[in-house]
C-alpha cells in the first residue's frame, strides 16, 4: 500500500510522522509521492488559525485525486484531528480515520483495517492518563537516516493552560514516559548510528511531575541521556520558565555535549501581559534565568517564541517585549500575531487588537529582530565550531561540493568541500568566514569525522 504524509506543525509532529512512516513501512507499506499515493496521513497543528486553515485546503487538493482513484482514503491526526474530530467525516467522505495524539499508538492498526476494506470510521479521540508507548517498529527510518539526527519524545500533553494555548485541549494533560524506556530508545538510537538527539516535550522541564512520574527529574533524566557512549550532540525542547530547575541550568556548564542553545518561549515582555497569559513568571524571573544560563554556558546560543496584540496590550506593554528582546539579545524568535483559538480562556478577553495594529507591531518587531540576529550571526566570524552535515547546499557551482550542517548551537552552516565524498551524517570542522541574514558561510580546517 502507497502512502503519503503531510506534516504541520511543530517538532512532536515531525517526530509522530517519523514514527509513522517506520510503522507503515514495517507492515510493508511503501511511501510515495502526493501524486501516486492511495492513503494520505495529514499529522496537523492547531496553535495558530493558519495552519488549521492549511488543512482543509490539503484535503480539499487530496480530494483531486480521487479522479486517478476512487478508492483513496484519507486520515487526519494531531491537533486538529482532535479539535474538530469527527466533524472531518461530514465535510469530507474520503476521511476515513481521525486520531488524537494519544490515538497515534493505534493509528497504524486502525489503517491497516481500513485499506483491507473494512467499511466503517474509525476516530481515535480518547485521552489517557498514563503515556501511551508505541510499538517499536522492526525497520526505524529514525536511525536509518544518514543525517544521523533524531527525536525522542519524553512526555506529552501539558497542565500549563496558558490562557492562550490550545494544547492541554488537543494535546491533554501532561504524561510522562518511563525514564527506562526514554533511555532504552535512546541507547537504540545512538547503536544506530545517531550523533544527536532532541528529547521533546510541551513542557520537558516538568517531567516527572504528573502520574506517570517515578521519581525521576527532568534533570536527572537529562544527566542520565548525556552518559550514553556514542552521543554527540544533546539539545531539548520546549522550556517552560517556571518550571527550569537549578539543576538543568548548572547541565549547560557541566555536559559537554549538551549542545549550547536553548529554546525559552518569553511570549512577552510586559508584565501585565504575562499575567494576563497566565504564564507564572514576569519579566524580572525571565531575565534571571537567562543570567543563570549565561553564566553556565557563556556562548549559549538563546531563542525564543513572541506573540504580539495579546487581547488589551498597550503600545507601552509592546514596547516592553521590544525592550526585553533587545536586553536578553535572543539571537532569533518566532514571532507571531494572536489569533483566537476555540476554548482558550483569552478567546473572551477584551479589547482585541485591530488587525492593522497587530500586523504593524509585528513588523516592527522582527525588523529589530532581523537586526539583533545579524549582529550575532556576524560576532561569529572568525569562530570555529564542528558542523554535523545534513545534506548538500541547495546552491552549488564549479570547484567542488556546497554542503549545510549546524553547529553545536544549531545555526545553519554552508561549506564547500573538495572532492566527491559524502559528507552527510559526518562532523567537520570548520572556521566561519562571512555572515548571511539567517545563516553562516564556513571554511573546512581539518577532516571529516
Amino acid at each position: 500500500m502507497k502512502f503519503h504524509i503531510l506534516t504541520f506543525g511543530c517538532q512532536m509532529n515531525v517526530h509522530d510522522s517519523q514514527w509513522l512512516t517506520s510503522a507503515l513501512e514495517s507492515r510493508g507499506w511503501e511511501q510515495a509521492p502526493e501524486d501516486e499515493a492511495q492513503v494520505y496521513i495529514l499529522n496537523t497543528c492547531s496553535v495558530r488559525e493558519k495552519p488549521e486553515q492549511k488543512v482543509y485546503t490539503e484535503l480539499g487538493r487530496i480530494a483531486v485525486h480521487l479522479k486517478r482513484d476512487p478508492d483513496i482514503i484519507a486520515a487526519v491526526g494531531g491537533c486538529v484531528g482532535q479539535q474538530v474530530g469527527t466533524g472531518f467525516f461530514n465535510r469530507f467522505p474520503f476521511v476515513k480515520l481521525v486520531f488524537g495524539t494519544d490515538g497515534i499508538a493505534n493509528a497504524p492498526d486502525a489503517l491497516e483495517r481500513l485499506v483491507e476494506g473494512a467499511q466503517e470510521r474509525i476516530a481515535l479521540l480518547d485521552f489517557v492518563d498514563i503515556y501511551p508507548e508505541r510499538e517499536v517498529p522492526c525497520r526505524d527510518v529514525r536511525v536509518e537516516q544518514k543525517s544521523r539526527q533524531a527525536f525522542v519524545n519524553i512526555m506529552q500533553g501539558c497542565d500549563n493552560f496558558c490562557t492562550y494555548c490550545v494544547v492541554p485541549f488537543t494535546r491533554g494533560r501532561q504524561k510522562s514516559r518511563h525514564p527506562e524506556q526514554v533511555l532504552e530508545e535512546c541507547r537504540t538510537l545512538v547503536k544506530g548510528g545517531v550523533r544527536e538527539i532532541t528529547l521533546l516535550g510541551q513542557n520537558v522541564n516538568s517531567f516527572g511531575l504528573d502520574k506517570g512520574g517515578v521519581g525521576v527529574t527532568f534533570a536527572q533524566l537529562l544527566y542520565r541521556v548525556a552518559e550514553i557512549p556514542g552521543l554527540d550532540r544533546l539539545r531539548f525542547t520546549t522550556s517552560h520558565p517556571k518550571d527550569i530547575a537549578p539543576e538543568v541550568i548548572r547541565a549547560f556548564g557541566e555536559l559537554d555535549n549538551l549542545c549550547p542553545s536553548l529554546h525559552l518561549p518569553m511570549q512577552a515582555g510586559s508584565d501585565d501581559v504575562l499575567r494576563r497569559m497566565g504564564r507564572k513568571y514576569d519579566s524580572k524571573r525571565y531575565v534571571e534565568i537567562v543570567d543563570g544560563l549565561r553564566a553556565a554556558r557563556p556562548n549559549l546560543a538563546l531563542t525564543t517564541d513572541l506573540i504580539v496584540a495579546f487581547p488589551g496590550e498597550t503600545e507601552e506593554d509592546f514596547e516592553q517585549t521590544m525592550e526585553m528582546v533587545e536586553k536578553v539579545g535572543f539571537e532569533s524568535s518566532f514571532s507571531f500575531k494572536y489569533s483566537d483559538r476555540p476554548g482558550v480562556a483569552a478567546l473572551k478577553m477584551k479589547p482585541k487588537i485591530a488587525p492593522d495594529v497587530a500586523a504593524e507591531r509585528l513588523m516592527r518587531l522582527q525588523n529589530l529582530q532581523n537586526d539583533i540576529t545579524r549582529k550575532c550571526l556576524k560576532k561569529l566570524v572568525g569562530t570555529e565550531d564542528d558542523v554535523l552535515v545534513e545534506g548538500k547546499s541547495r546552491k552549488q557551482d564549479e570547484g567542488g561540493f556546497w554542503w549545510r550542517g549546524r553547529d553545536a548551537a544549531g545555526r545553519v552552516v554552508n561549506f564547500r568541500f573538495e572532492g566527491d565524498r559524502d559528507l552527510e551524517g559526518l562532523m567537520v570542522p570548520v572556521r566561519i568566514v562571512e555572515a548571511k541574514k539567517h545563516s553562516l558561510v564556513g571554511k573546512r580546517t581539518g577532516d571529516p569525522w
